[in-house]
């Protein structure tokens, strides 16, 4: 009788032992996911953040400031033409913002508007550079994302993927387009003169795509 009992305790215990090992891995389960979990308030910030993006509300956010950082930076582009041709890597580092596919310049010129092609305008400006070619886009696409990368601190790490952040570039060339562009007769600026405020990615030195933040018609 008294082995019995004694081997009934041993199971007893072994059972509490079992059940305690249980409690004690699932709790560790429970904390660890706890600490894995960020509570999202509806409305917050983060919730935002976690929402669907729209390019478009990107875009309308983000180009007040990147049409007043390119304005402000904006040299000459016939006073810096000279240096560019010399040395497109210094005068990317010297006047532009740097970019793994070449530096983004930001320029005022002011011309006459040539032949349309393709949405983008050729700009005779007097005192450029006759290697140099320059022309405007006017859309109705507004391709690239120079305006994107002028500033330098809207970065790939910032979205969720490349998707999103080629939209994001899309979004605010289509902000621009509405407030610079949908005001100005795009179809009719041949022979005009123009004064234009806007950015370029300097890949070749002699080809410039200007992709505007202002526009002025004269």
């Amino acid at each position: 009788m008294i082995n019995a009992a004694s081997s009934s305790i041993k199971a007893q215990g072994a059972s509490r032992r079992k059940l305690y090992l249980l409690v004690a891995a699932v709790l560790a389960v429970v904390a660890a996911i706890a600490a894995d979990t960020t509570v999202v308030r509806i409305g917050s910030d983060a919730d935002v953040r976690l929402q669907a993006f729209s390019p478009d509300a990107f875009g309308e956010a983000e180009f007040p400031r990147i049409q007043a950082f390119i304005t402000e930076r904006a040299v000459d582009g016939v006073a810096i033409a000279p240096e560019v041709l010399v040395d497109k890597a210094a005068a990317g580092a010297k006047y532009g913002t740097a970019s793994s596919t070449g530096s983004i310049i930001m320029v005022r010129l002011t011309g006459v508007m040539g032949e349309a092609k393709a949405g983008n305008y050729d700009l005779a400006v007097e005192g450029m550079p006759a290697e140099i070619r320059v022309r405007v886009q006017t859309g109705p696409a507004i391709n690239g994302t120079d305006l994107r990368d002028a500033p330098g601190d809207i970065d790939f790490g910032d979205f969720r993927n490349q998707i999103e952040y080629q939209d994001a570039g899309a979004g605010i060339n289509r902000a621009m387009k509405r407030a610079v562009l949908d005001g100005i007769d795009t179809a009719s600026l041949s022979g005009k003169t123009v004064e234009v405020v806007g950015a370029f990615r300097l890949v070749n030195p002699e080809n410039w795509l200007i992709t505007p933040v202002s526009m002025v018609v004269k």
